[in-house]
């Protein structure tokens, strides 16, 4: 992958773009003010929030290709890629950026509550998609915050304004990430039966002679859907894990086997074990009981 950009500190693609540089540790960027800019395929190495009204298209965010139309809010935290390579056009987009550094927000309010922000957890994966008026009030805080940080630095409070103005938008960039979150639980079941399609499926094509045993990971690409963001969901749903639930997909698969006359070891290989007693030592812990001893159990029935 090559990286058209490396944004290691806040005000490197303001400077790229052309936009306004306000403060040394933070960026706000106005992309309707900035005119046309190109495509870049971004590394970043500070914290940002990308509120636009459109992606490009084709755009590279995680696992996620989001297409012309789409838009809301991407955020990134220090070492994700994101963006779309530079293909030579220039185009106008429309929305506000934040990048601030960590060092300008290293032991504040700001730093304690990082963890808790789960929109940063999955940002690599999942857009936040936000109604009109969500839009409009991030709009509204980051046109504010550009205002403080265009004052002069010496003012008093300055710069705990600004972390205010931060902190602010963080929250409720989560409290849009958990509505999100609630309306994807709501529509659960419908996960659960793609999910459930996407493990059938898997052996139909024949994936595990090559890939192994289906991986969460692969399931949760599978639904568009980050690995942390799909196990919640499942977990929520069914009061196990994507790992627990495959496990005992396969098991009922080996079970439909073992009764329909195959040997331990063509078992194992259909399932996509790699070695005999790696499916035996699995079927024992999720079933009490070795392949042998339950072949021989349903036998005595």
């Amino acid at each position: 992958m090559t990286i058209d950009l490396h944004i290691n500190e806040a005000n490197d693609y303001a400077q790229d773009i052309g936009a306004p540089v306000y403060h040394p540790h933070v960026s706000v960027i106005h992309y309707d003010e900035v005119g046309e800019i190109r495509h870049t395929l971004n590394r970043i190495n500070c914290y940002g929030i990308f509120l636009q009204e459109e992606f490009p298209e084709g755009l590279t965010y995680g696992i996620g290709t989001y297409h012309e139309g789409d838009g809301s809010l991407m955020a990134y935290s220090p070492g994700q890629i994101g963006g779309k390579r530079d293909d030579g056009t220039r185009r106008q987009y429309h929305g506000w950026v934040l990048l601030f550094d960590n060092e300008f927000i290293h032991g504040s309010a700001i730093e304690q509550k990082l963890d808790s922000y789960q929109f940063f957890s999955y940002h690599s994966n999942e857009a936040l998609i936000l109604t009109p008026d969500e839009k409009g009030m991030l709009a509204q805080l980051l046109a504010n915050l550009r205002r403080e940080l265009a004052t002069q630095s010496q003012s008093y409070g300055h710069h705990d304004i600004i972390r205010n103005y931060i902190l602010l938008i963080l929250d409720y960039c989560n409290r849009f990430y958990f509505r999100q979150f609630k309306e994807m639980m709501d529509e659960g079941s419908d996960i659960l039966s793609r999910f459930q399609q996407v493990l059938t499926d898997y052996y139909a094509h024949g994936l595990q002679r090559e890939s192994g045993l289906p991986s969460v990971k692969y399931c949760a690409g599978e639904l568009c859907l980050s690995a942390g963001y799909f196990g919640d969901i499942i977990r929520d749903a069914l009061g196990e894990s994507p790992k627990d639930y495959i496990r005992n997909f396969i098991v009922m698969r080996a079970k439909n086997l073992i009764l329909g006359g195959k040997s331990i070891a063509q078992v194992a290989e259909e399932l996509g074990f790699e070695y005999p007693q790696h499916f035996t030592r699995m079927f024992k812990n999720a079933t009490g009981q070795t392949p042998r001893q339950f072949f021989e159990n349903q036998r005595k029935k």
